[in-house]
């Protein structure tokens, strides 16, 4: 894919570890490495959630395929903003 068609982005992804959900997460960023430039995570034990942020440079494709599998797992939420060039 061209280099032009690529966008820098970030996704946050909040997990409720109540479920079993974690090691599904980790397979699809691991998936995903190909694209993503940073990650930090932190676990939020005061409400039994983990927050995790992404830097991303990929296509709008790519970027929609990431968030729409880690959004197709029980108890994660998922959201993605895009810079304009």
């Amino acid at each position: 894919m061209c280099e032009t068609n690529k966008r820098l982005g970030f996704v946050g992804v909040i997990i409720d570890k109540s479920d079993d959900n974690v090691s599904i997460v980790n397979e699809v960023l691991s998936e995903y490495s190909s694209i993503i430039v940073g990650r930090m995570g932190i676990p939020y034990r005061e409400r039994g959630c983990a927050v995790i942020t992404l830097v991303v440079d990929a296509t709008n494709d790519e970027i929609g395929s990431l968030t729409g599998k880690l959004g197709n797992i029980a108890g994660v939420s998922v959201k993605s903003a895009l810079a304009k060039n």
